[in-house]
């Protein structure tokens, strides 16, 4: 069964950019570029920083799904319904 999660823009961007330092993290510590000490710090700093930004994350993907339950993606104006509706130009082609 597949979920609808509804997220806004910036609560996406979060999330995204909080897996992204997650990942980064453990990439410098797993890489062999930096010297020791220094990618141990920048590691242990970027895996810190989307550990601890992780439950914020989580909770605005489970509200995200929560909301989506039960809800239509399209919006429904009540002053609208029983209107007709004329055709336009180009309606033709999809029918």
């Amino acid at each position: 069964m597949m979920k609808t999660v509804l997220l806004d823009m910036p609560t996406l961007g979060f999330v995204v950019v909080t897996r992204a330092a997650l990942a980064a993290g453990v990439a410098l510590l797993a890489a062999h570029k930096l010297s020791p000490t220094r990618r141990r710090t920048l590691g242990l700093a970027l895996v810190a920083i989307g550990a601890v930004t992780t439950v914020p994350a989580v909770i605005s993907v489970v509200r995200g799904s929560r909301g989506a339950r039960g809800q239509s993606l399209v919006r429904v104006d009540k002053r609208l319904i029983g209107v007709t509706r004329y055709p336009r130009k180009g309606d033709d082609l999809f029918d």
